[in-house]
């Protein structure tokens, strides 16, 4: 009778097992069709930086070091903030859309892109002075020089980002991938021949290439905002242009700081990689070697961002709908994603260490150089992958502000005093400042796998809620009116 019930109850814990394992092979289904076309929408966006970089490079040495510095302090002053504060709506829109709370959605991204744009004019103002910059902290002037011109070419580009970031998010909140995925897809065919026509054919040179990259990131954004005003899926979350976008603006930065926090202390640390290496012996081949590992990881980093994306979305959602178990699914089904990621591509970078330089440089020595980098940079990878996805579950929940002390004291307290103690006083070079920023990125990880493993999402699903309804509460108490005022007609 005894060894009948042992029996029976090994059945059901095994059914049970067998269960769970089909609920997250579900959830890996439903988010993939979600993360699959945010992967393509990653990988283009950046790839326009890519591909410029590519063809400048062709240009010189010279012209590749100045043009990877310049884009390097672009994402460290101007990109990482807006793509930050933009996150911040991956919180607030995400949760609004899976309470059926529309309208918030279309209003939360009006305002979103006018406090970007806001933001980005004393970023402008930086990035025309950059040259001198560059010259007074003591980098190589030559190199300043051609840095500066090519961010001052750079600027539209800058307000292109205020607009297109947050309009992602509009549509990654109600899960609206595939317009997204034509737009940049479309994007990128542009991008190439008409980079080429300007970096080759005009005259310009590697200013060309800046101009490039605005063009194409404004017809991005065009792309985006066209479908948002005329297609009927976008009906329910296309609210008016009206002025209570200026009411969110409190709400919108209580996120978007930590957010921005979030983002640009991690990405800060990889970018300022580049700079030290312009104090290195030899600053031409060793920005140009960190400038290829970066750009290379940045590109492959497209990967877990878009399954990322898809994470912050489901937990976003779900949370928002009240559902914290299905929350709690989408998040453990991401990670399983990322680390299957991590290895599958950091094994494929590995294999192709002699290939994958001459994509960016005929100089030998440079492809040699990159070559030996490759075992470092497949470990980083691995990591980056990871953190990546539950960066994700973080921005869906609205952790931003632990991420963000989380990213700090993985980066700041531990990967750049060891990248600099390797990389200047063990004299390991460039080699050391990777070594560095790896091992950040292995703490990041853990810290924050440590943080989601002892998530309660009941009383996560139970904040999301509560925020929702003194929202809404402001709304009917008559802080915003229930019918809107609008700006134009």
């Amino acid at each position: 009778m005894e060894e009948g019930l042992l029996i029976k109850q090994q059945q059901e814990n095994e059914e049970n097992r067998k269960m769970k394992w089909g609920e997250i092979g579900e959830e890996i289904k439903r988010v993939s069709k979600i993360a699959g076309p945010m992967v393509a929408v990653m990988m283009a966006q950046y790839m326009l930086q890519v591909v410029t970089l590519m063809m400048v490079g062709h240009l010189g040495k010279l012209y590749l070091a100045s043009t990877a510095l310049a884009v390097s302090i672009a994402a460290v002053t101007g990109f990482s903030l807006l793509l930050g504060m933009a996150g911040a709506l991956e919180t607030l829109s995400g949760q609004a859309y899976g309470a059926r709370q529309y309208n918030k959605v279309g209003t939360q991204t009006y305002t979103a892109i006018f406090s970007l744009a806001l933001i980005s004019i004393p970023l402008s103002f930086i990035w025309i002075n950059m040259g001198k910059i560059l010259v007074f902290i003591g980098q190589d002037p030559s190199i300043s020089h051609e840095a500066g011109k090519f961010m001052t070419y750079l600027v539209p580009t800058l307000f292109s980002y205020a607009v297109f970031q947050p309009l992602v998010r509009y549509f990654q909140s109600q899960s609206l991938v595939i317009p997204m995925f034509i737009s940049s897809c479309a994007t990128l065919c542009l991008h190439i021949p008409l980079c080429w026509a300007l970096v080759y054919k005009s005259g310009l040179q590697n200013l060309g290439g800046a101009i490039a990259m605005g063009i194409s990131n404004w017809l991005n954004a065009i792309f985006l905002a066209l479908y948002m005003k005329f297609s009927s899926s976008c009906a329910p979350t296309r609210s008016p242009l009206s002025i209570e976008i200026f009411d969110g603006i409190g709400q919108f930065f209580r996120f978007a700081i930590p957010s921005a926090a979030m983002i640009c202390f991690e990405w800060w640390s990889f970018e300022l990689l580049v700079l030290l290496s312009g104090f290195l012996p030899n600053p031409e081949l060793e920005t140009s070697v960190l400038s290829v590992c970066l750009t290379t990881t940045s590109t492959l980093f497209a990967i877990p961002y878009g399954i990322s994306a898809a994470a912050s979305t489901r937990v976003a959602n779900e949370l928002g709908a009240g559902n914290p178990q299905a929350a709690r699914k989408a998040s453990r089904a991401v990670i399983l994603m990322g680390v299957a990621n991590g290895l599958v591509v950091s094994s494929i970078l590995f294999a192709t260490r002699k290939v994958f330089g001459y994509c960016f440089s005929s100089e030998k020595e440079v492809i040699e150089y990159v070559g030996n980098m490759a075992i470092i940079v497949s470990g980083n990878v691995i990591f980056d992958s990871t953190q990546a996805v539950i960066s994700g579950v973080a921005r869906g929940c609205g952790w931003q502000h632990i991420a963000s002390f989380v990213n700090l004291v993985a980066y700041y307290i531990v990967g750049i005093p060891v990248a600099a103690a390797l990389g200047f006083w063990m004299h390991l070079r460039g080699r050391g400042l990777w070594l560095g920023v790896l091992c950040g990125a292995i703490t990041q990880t853990i810290l924050l796998a440590i943080i989601t493993s002892r998530t309660n999402w009941e009383d996560e699903s139970r904040k999301a809620r509560k925020g929702l309804e003194q929202e809404s509460l402001r709304v009917n108490n008559g802080q915003y009116l229930d019918e809107h005022r609008p700006l134009i007609n």
